[in-house]
């Protein structure tokens, strides 16, 4: 029986996974360790404002838990040590040097963690892939544990998470299905299956717990995210033809999603998708299809990612262009940062793009968002334009609240879907810009209609 949990890796991931396995297992110690120390500080913060990560209801889970049974820690030697199971969920970035730079995920911390826990550990251990990672990642996990000089014996298990940020408590405490992959065909595989299986069975039905090999599990996650951001990119493709032909994109979407073989879900046209896992993880794709020799394979993933970037570009050229061609010297107000709404991650981010691209024509960019920090912001466009901190304030402004951005602006482009963004005054805001007034609508969450009457030039995706 499982006593105790150790979660490697206090992320988007690890933190609200635990909460949610500590909240629905009192009977089980749940640590989340890290090595940033500034993270766990936050973890640990008794203003629940200040966690690192923002997705509604987990402050309240946390609240319930911490220090009751969920503790955050980085001591992560001791926690791996009297751990029963160990959740490993630390970052698989893009590598960005030597072979598959650009495509292959860097495993460098998925292998200095089993490193750790090879050297640690005295007891028997079950370890859980809770990352996204290529698949027989798992060979590479357990080829380092062979190596424990501990006489100690591991069982490798892989637990993908299928979240997504802005409902992912939601998506923990009633997820479409959890999926475990393991070595069914031996006695202690089995074992190991049936105590991972035993903790979500706690809250979680048992015909919802799909149990595969271990390489179907780690590829079924790549594979799930692969196909979200192909239905994304497919519907953006049809948004620059509804364009030129006077269709509307949201009819068409609407249409073609009351076919019950298609769906509704993930045909909302946008500014492109964004987010720490479909680009990463559709690259990773593409670097494994081409490793084996799939060159076809490839390619036909990689213009899901081709058709992403467009729509980023093609959105920020209608900008400049609307605009009698030049945004130079103009005052451009971004609201949102956020890949998406109801969650501060930024990474991947559409607006990202958007931003960049606007700076290239001199715009005056001044940017809201309700979650993402100036400092997130500033961090996300040194890395893009190669700008220092200095460089960058002459001319990014960054605010903390809507109230004083839009005075004198000539344009507002949206950028991420919050609500609040829909509840605005717009005749007031209108009043406060100059003429022409622009609103180019990345998300379509206005009404054209009502735009055009208070007097504005509306924009929006695929109309």
């Amino acid at each position: 029986m499982i006593k105790s949990i150790c979660c490697i890796g206090a992320g988007y991931v690890g933190g609200p996974t635990m909460a949610v396995i500590a909240l629905k297992n009192p009977h089980i110690k749940v640590t989340v360790v890290d090595v940033n120390q500034d993270r766990i500080n936050a973890w640990n913060s008794q203003d629940l404002d200040l966690l690192p990560i923002y997705e509604p209801g987990l402050a309240d889970i946390v609240a319930k838990t911490r220090n009751v049974n969920l503790f955050f820690s980085t001591n992560v030697d001791e926690a791996i040590d009297q751990s029963d199971m160990i959740f490993i969920s630390v970052n698989t970035p893009t590598k960005t040097y030597g072979i598959g730079k650009g495509m292959a995920a860097d495993l460098k911390y998925i292998e200095l963690c089993a490193r750790q826990i090879a050297r640690v550990a005295t007891t028997d251990k079950i370890v859980v892939e809770k990352s996204t990672l290529p698949v027989r990642t798992a060979s590479t996990i357990k080829s380092i544990l062979k190596q424990s000089h501990n006489n100690v014996k591991f069982e490798i298990l892989s637990n993908p998470e299928f979240l997504a940020e802005g409902t992912a408590i939601t998506d923990l405490l009633n997820p479409d299905r959890v999926l475990i992959g393991g070595d069914y065909h031996t006695e202690d595989g089995k074992n190991a299956i049936a105590a991972l299986s035993g903790i979500y069975l706690n809250w979680v039905t048992g015909d919802k717990i799909i149990t595969t090999n271990i390489w179907s599990s780690e590829l079924s996650k790549l594979t799930a995210n692969a196909f979200l951001a192909q239905r994304i990119a497919s519907v953006n493709a049809m948004s620059a033809i509804c364009e030129v032909t006077e269709a509307n994109v949201d009819e068409v979407a609407y249409a073609i999603g009351k076919d019950t073989r298609i769906g509704e879900k993930f045909l909302k046209a946008s500014v492109g998708f964004g987010g720490s896992c479909f680009q990463k993880d559709i690259l990773n794709l593409v670097y494994i299809a081409k490793s084996f020799g799939l060159n076809e394979v490839a390619d036909y993933w990689e213009q899901v990612i081709l058709m992403n970037n467009y729509q980023k570009k093609r959105f920020a050229q209608k900008v400049v262009q609307k605009m009698f061609n030049t945004v130079s010297g103009k005052k451009i107000v971004l609201l949102g940062w956020a890949f998406k709404k109801d969650t501060n991650d930024s990474r991947e981010s559409a607006a990202i793009d958007i931003a960049n691209y606007l700076i290239e024509e001199q715009a005056e960019l001044h940017i809201y968002d309700p979650k993402v920090t100036a400092q997130q912001i500033f961090s996300d466009l040194e890395r893009i334009t190669g700008d220092n901190l200095q460089q960058l304030q002459e001319k990014i402004h960054v605010y903390n609240s809507a109230e004083a951005i839009f005075n004198n602006a000539h344009a507002i482009v949206i950028l991420t879907e919050w609500d609040e963004f829909k509840t605005y005054n717009y005749i007031d805001i209108k009043n406060q810009m100059l003429e022409p007034a622009f609103i180019f609508d990345g998300r379509n969450i206005l009404n054209p209609a009502e735009m055009h009457q208070i007097g504005f030039q509306y924009y929006g995706i695929g109309k």
